[in-house]
């Protein structure tokens, strides 16, 4: 599909889960799950039957999603096309929530799983029939694409969808085709491989973090590669599960998931970006970013919006209003990474959680006070940006977004679910901060005025920054590098200072979190919660200060969802919306332009 369009689709795990689920649920009760209803079949339908259901199911959802929302992102920038791949993994978690709840579900063995004598030990036969499959696959595949003419048309529309017309065929028919293989393949992998690695909205949905490691060792371009690169990925991770069973000392967890980001962070530096770029060259333009006008007033006129606001609501409609403003700061922290230097990051959540674990330890553990303990654990967010920077230095848009979104993934297995760090099952607390001796309530007032002041404080600095030397010099690398280059910019410390100063304000909102929660979880920090905070940002506006304001009043929990009682349904909501104003307004809701 990425040869095609030049997409990295993060929803190909959401489309395996959903299609898994629903091919579950036909097996299990005979009803058809619809996103539009419930359709009741009868009883229990045969295998067959039901395989056939799900993948026509799979094929209809890769052709509706083409049609709809990557069709008319075709030449638009290449943030757009991940930002909708969001928005579709989005949707497609809330329907499983909805439609078949948030926990697991237990898969029968679909192929034979009786053990099999091989190297000296018992292997499950569903394995090695499963792994004999998708080398199967992959030859029809490269057989499909090398010798017939709608694959030679396939390859040339990756690079002049002009070509693909002089051949004849239908630059659309040809990517609405390779759409709807996609989603089949991932549809009937999830069906295949849901026995073994078991059913989760969240865990098969994260199998798209080893399956873009693999098709970066093959380049995005080769078959055989990326089925030879998922193979051994996945024996590695076996035998490390093998290992841990047998040497106590190894870690329980972490290891697994780190090694896909490490064959991402290999592949990339031998050159497999490359292919990424040239992907998304022709659409890698982001949204305008204007200087910021009339600061002072627009400080003034949000200070009090913002006091009167939280002077006048109270209880839940208070806190979210808080929420709200935390999520402003890390919109802002999107703006500055994304929407001024042009690089794109999906783990800023992991940089507020590294500060809000940091703060539980400063403040409950040491006892430093306020507001020395929150600055120092932005200042552990901010060098963790840095390390993140420095192989970033290698990699740009897409290619980024692959390596943060393996990063974040890591950093939430091994730091945020590591008991000494954070805190076990019972989590981290965080004592309420206290300014000149008086304790703030979370749920106060207070708090939120000091939430307020911070959020404000650091829009007006971003302002100044924006419009200073320090600021030009970041959008003149976004627009183009080497011009930068050019005329004095060191590219290389721009973009780390980008990333650093990222972080840090990412790690100012997690600190706030940690104060407002009270008790820290690795769930307010996963990886699936960066990309709902990507996502809101870039439905704001994702180059102005002013589009991460209204991105603040879209994240989760904050005051629109709240005001408006959307309950259970705000991450369909979300999912939807985002995909809309993505497809209507690249600009977001601020951007002011339309494509």
């Amino acid at each position: 599909m990425h040869r095609v369009s030049g997409v990295v689709h993060v929803a190909h795990g959401a489309v395996a889960a959903y299609v898994t689920y629903v091919f579950v649920e036909l097996r299990a009760a005979g009803d058809l799950v619809l996103p539009v209803g419930r359709v009741h079949l009868g009883n229990q339908i045969p295998f067959a039957v039901a395989f056939v259901a799900s993948v026509a199911m799979a094929a209809g959802l890769g052709l509706v999603t083409y049609l709809l929302v990557f069709r008319p992102l075709r030449g638009g920038p290449a943030l757009a096309g991940l930002v909708a791949s969001v928005g579709l993994m989005a949707t497609l978690q809330a329907l499983i929530v909805l439609r078949f709840g948030a926990s697991g579900r237990p898969v029968a063995a679909v192929l034979p799983a009786g053990p099999v004598r091989a190297l000296g030990s018992d292997v499950p036969a569903d394995r090695l029939l499963l792994a004999a499959l998708v080398v199967a696959a992959a030859t029809v595949l490269w057989a499909v694409y090398r010798f017939t003419r709608f694959g030679l048309a396939s390859r040339a529309a990756a690079d002049d969808s002009a070509g693909v017309a002089l051949m004849g065929w239908s630059p659309d028919v040809v990517a609405a085709a390779n759409w709807v293989a996609a989603a089949v393949l991932a549809g009937v992998g999830g069906i295949l491989v849901a026995p073994v690695t078991g059913l989760d909205p969240v865990t098969t949905s994260l199998l798209v973090v080893p399956a873009l490691a693999a098709a970066l060792v093959g380049r995005l371009t080769s078959f055989g590669a990326t089925v030879g690169a998922a193979l051994g990925l996945g024996m590695a991770q076996s035998l490390i599960l093998l290992l841990q069973d047998d040497y106590q000392w190894i870690p329980r967890s972490g290891i697994r998931e780190a090694l896909p980001l490490t064959v991402i962070l290999v592949a990339l530096a031998l050159g497999a970006g490359g292919r990424l770029a040239r992907g998304t060259t022709g659409g890698s333009r982001l949204p305008r970013a204007a200087r910021p006008r009339r600061v002072g007033l627009s400080a003034v006129l949000g200070t009090v919006a913002g006091t009167a606001g939280m002077v006048a609501l109270h209880g839940q409609d208070r806190m979210a209003l808080v929420t709200s403003l935390i999520g402003a700061l890390v919109c802002l922290s999107i703006v500055v990474l994304t929407g001024w230097s042009g690089q794109i990051s999906l783990a800023q959540m992991a940089f507020a959680g590294v500060a809000g674990f940091s703060l539980s330890r400063l403040a409950s553990g040491v006892g430093i006070p306020f507001p020395i303990a929150p600055l120092l654990a932005a200042a552990i967010a901010a060098g963790a940006g840095l390390a993140v920077g420095l192989p970033a230095l290698r990699a740009r848009g897409v290619s980024l977004a692959v390596v943060t979104l393996a990063g974040a993934v890591v950093v939430e297995e091994v730091v945020f679910k590591n008991p000494t760090f954070a805190g076990g099952f019972g989590g981290s607390r965080v004592p309420a901060p206290a300014v000149l001796g008086w304790r703030l309530d979370p749920a106060g007032a207070g708090f939120g005025l000091l939430v307020l002041a911070v959020l404000v404080a650091t829009a007006v600095a971003l302002a100044r920054f924006r419009a200073g030397g320090p600021g030009r010099r970041l959008l003149a690398v976004r627009a183009n590098e080497r011009a930068a280059a050019a005329v004095g910019v060191d590219v290389a410390a721009t973009r780390l200072q980008a990333f650093a100063l990222s972080a840090f304000l990412a790690g100012m909102a997690g600190a706030l979190l940690g104060y407002q929660q009270g008790q820290l979880s690795a769930g307010s920090f996963g990886a699936f919660v960066s990309l709902a905070y990507l996502a809101v940002a870039y439905l704001g506006g994702i180059a102005g200060i002013a589009g991460a304001l209204v991105g603040g009043l879209l994240v989760p929990n904050g005051l629109a969802f709240t005001l408006l009682d959307l309950g259970r349904y705000q991450l369909l909501c979300s999912g939807l919306g985002l995909m809309v104003v993505t497809v209507l307004a690249p600009g977001g809701i601020t951007g002011g332009r339309r494509r």
